[in-house]
């Protein structure tokens, strides 16, 4: 029997998450060094009592760490369970408008989805052939703008001279700038929240805190646009981050100096990876994040890929995206990882080669 009233949707389609012994696991983005030994003692302190008790409401030990560390107020600060569940509010409070959301044709596919869920009109805005955006094709008449900066998947950073552009001609409307990847080579826009209210910006720890597996994300912007996106918070779920993750990513920012290392061993080894890539006639897009988005013109990308998963080693296909089926997104794990990867890939390269040559 059909039943009546169930909702259809095309929902976000996530990364593999392998059980899979040995791998080397470059698909999500995660961040190869782990948590830092601060936030493992928080762990191992955690008292299982306060678990019989709600979590906190407003985060404000964690709100005030930020604070202190973004040189901001707390009140500037919203905290959900993962930056995803920050912006997916942000869709429901910033965005009740006719006129269409703009956001790129390629970027985090969840924008679209969240659009779609929500009933918010929206139009994506071809990239250029490069990749990059062009700040004219956001001045324009819209209902709010969402840009990914650095972008995923392509790993281009852009300038907060054209992040500033796009914030003066929308100055009605709001301009979210997810922040994701900003720690691995970006240029934050969280200097010019003073000057513009419209502007909202969006962080995870997921990415440069290694701490994907807590889902633990935050917001920043003017006090107004804090209050509304609380009140929908309040809404949905007040009790949206649990005391666990709280404990651990207050932890976390409180010992941020070890995450500025491991990102500048992820930066270094990218930029290694991205040349010795290129020496193999793998086109790279420049990257500012902890990926790369690479076009491999001896092999075939999806054959390249199917012939790295066999050997446990995982990376992202994106077979859906005409403008990408080309191309493969590696994610940065640790210089050892990527040694043995790019190992693999000229073994594959040498050996299609040799097929294609008759060198058998």
């Amino acid at each position: 029997m059909e039943l009546k009233g169930l909702r259809k949707i095309e929902p976000y389609i996530a990364g593999k998450q392998p059980k899979v012994e040995n791998m080397i696991k470059l698909n999500t983005n995660e961040n190869a060094y782990g948590p830092s030994p601060a936030v493992i003692d928080a762990l191992a302190k955690f008292e299982g009592k306060h678990l019989r008790r709600y979590s906190s409401l407003d985060q404000a030990d964690l709100r005030q760490a930020l604070a202190h560390q973004h040189g901001l107020d707390p009140e500037q600060f919203v905290i959900g369970n993962g930056s995803d569940d920050i912006l997916s509010m942000a869709f429901l409070a910033f965005f009740q408008t006719e006129s269409p959301v703009l956001f790129p044709d390629l970027t985090y596919g969840f924008y679209k989805v969240w659009a779609q869920l929500y009933g918010v009109p929206y139009e994506e805005v071809p990239l250029r052939t490069d990749f990059s955006w062009h700040v004219a094709d956001y001045q324009r008449e819209c209902g709010g703008i969402i840009l990914t900066n650095p972008n995923a998947p392509t790993g281009r950073f852009q300038t907060l001279d054209e992040i500033e552009a796009v914030l003066k001609a929308n100055s009605q409307v709001v301009v979210i700038i997810d922040e994701a990847y900003v720690n691995f080579g970006g240029q934050s826009a969280l200097g010019l929240l003073d000057k513009y209210p419209n502007l909202f910006i969006t962080r995870t720890f997921s990415k440069d805190a290694s701490l994907a597996g807590l889902r633990v994300g935050y917001g920043v912007g003017s006090k107004q646009l804090i209050s509304v996106i609380q009140a929908v918070r309040n809404s949905i779920n007040p009790y949206n981050v649990d005391a666990i993750s709280e404990t651990l990513a207050l932890a976390a920012v409180e010992d941020w100096s070890y995450y500025q290392q491991s990102c500048q061993a992820i930066m270094e080894t990218r930029d290694w990876f991205a040349n010795e890539l290129e020496g193999l006639n793998f086109d790279v897009l420049p990257s500012s994040t902890n990926f790369l988005l690479v076009k491999p013109s001896l092999v075939k990308a999806e054959e390249l890929f199917a012939y790295l998963e066999k050997e446990n080693i995982y990376i992202r296909y994106f077979p859906s995206q005409e403008r990408i089926q080309d191309w493969l997104r590696i994610s940065i794990g640790t210089q050892k990882e990527m040694e043995t990867v790019l190992l693999k890939i000229k073994e594959y390269c040498h050996e299609q080669t040799n097929i294609a040559t008759g060198l058998t």
